[in-house]
């Protein structure tokens, strides 16, 4: 081989390394393989609904299939758990905001930190939130069921979804000296069902937990957290005088840590793309969730409003962060 082959040779392998390194340089279409949402909520729930219709819609954009995982229990923690355990771009983690909010406060160790742990990748919706009694208990109003609950605190019990539901409901129960016991729910399901045959006599939930059950007749909403069509006539919990209530939580799309923002906001575009179809979007305000779509940003900043919130209700509690 002569020496010019053998410098030709030579530049043709550098070539082909160059090109080749180059290729690996450039980003992986996204996804590569099915995807996984995981939920702190079980069937039925508000997220639950919503995530199935997006999942769905997401599944044909992308050509590959996603799957929901219900994780619920343990105040949203076996969710967030099994979320970033799997420290996988493919699974992200679709939840309410009530979901962990208030855990600083509730939990004497959080075993995962919401800023660097929580990617915030899209902002789906404000979710409806109730306080509800049951139908069979004859109150109209939550003024009657504060009045009720002070006269026999032996007959009621109390209960609200897991995460910052729950802990606006205890500022409310401690604000009014009611003195009723709580009832800890691992799928706040079950205690919509327990308040509609009148084992509890208080909810603090989703409006979507207990709509079943209100169009059974077996529940009535006395306050809602903010205007909604879905319970025209229904005061709002600060109208009807008692604002330790008046909480907003907010579902979305988180990704894992590190999940670059550029991956964050492609997928975050996809979602809110999905999320504003008409069809899509009244089937989620139908389950009874106010749709308010935004990417990372959006989302970061909505959490630190609602933080800003939890601190408040804990202070009402005489409680200060944990962790």
């Amino acid at each position: 081989m002569t020496k010019f082959r053998t410098l030709a040779l030579v530049a043709t392998c550098i070539g082909m390394l160059g090109a080749s390194s180059a290729a690996h340089a450039q980003p992986q279409p996204w996804p590569q393989r099915g995807v996984k949402f995981i939920l702190p909520f079980g069937p039925g729930s508000a997220t639950d609904i919503a995530a199935r219709l997006i999942g769905d819609k997401l599944s044909a954009k992308w050509g590959k299939p996603v799957v929901v995982e219900n994780r619920p229990g343990a105040d949203g923690l076996l969710a967030i758990n099994a979320f970033t355990s799997a420290a996988d771009d493919h699974v992200l983690l679709y939840a309410s905001s009530a979901s962990f909010i208030a855990h600083p406060y509730t939990q004497e160790k959080v075993p995962y930190d919401m800023e660097r742990d929580l990617a915030p990748i899209a902002r789906v919706s404000d979710t409806v939130l109730s306080a509800a009694v049951p139908a069979a208990s004859g109150y109209k109003t939550l003024r009657e069921f504060v009045e009720g609950a002070k006269q026999a605190p032996d007959k009621h019990n109390f209960a609200g979804a897991a995460g910052l539901p729950e802990f606006a409901a205890m500022a409310f129960v401690k604000s009014e000296n009611l003195g009723i016991s709580k009832i800890p729910y691992k799928d706040v399901m079950q205690g919509g069902r327990d308040l509609g045959e009148n084992r509890i006599q208080f909810l603090v939930s989703s409006y979507a937990a207990v709509q079943p059950l209100i169009a059974a007749g077996k529940v009535r909403v006395v306050g809602v957290g903010g205007r909604t069509s879905l319970a025209p006539g229904v005061p709002t919990v600060t109208e009807a005088g008692y604002p330790s209530l008046q909480i907003e939580t907010t579902s979305g799309f988180y990704g894992p840590r590190g999940m670059p923002l550029a991956l964050r906001q492609q997928v975050g575009a996809d979602v809110v793309a999905v999320v504003n179809d008409p069809a899509i979007s009244q089937r989620i305000a139908s389950s009874g969730q106010d749709v308010r779509t935004g990417g990372p940003d959006e989302m970061a900043q909505t959490l630190k409003q609602q933080a800003q919130r939890a601190a408040e209700i804990a202070k009402v509690l005489g409680m200060t962060a944990k962790n």
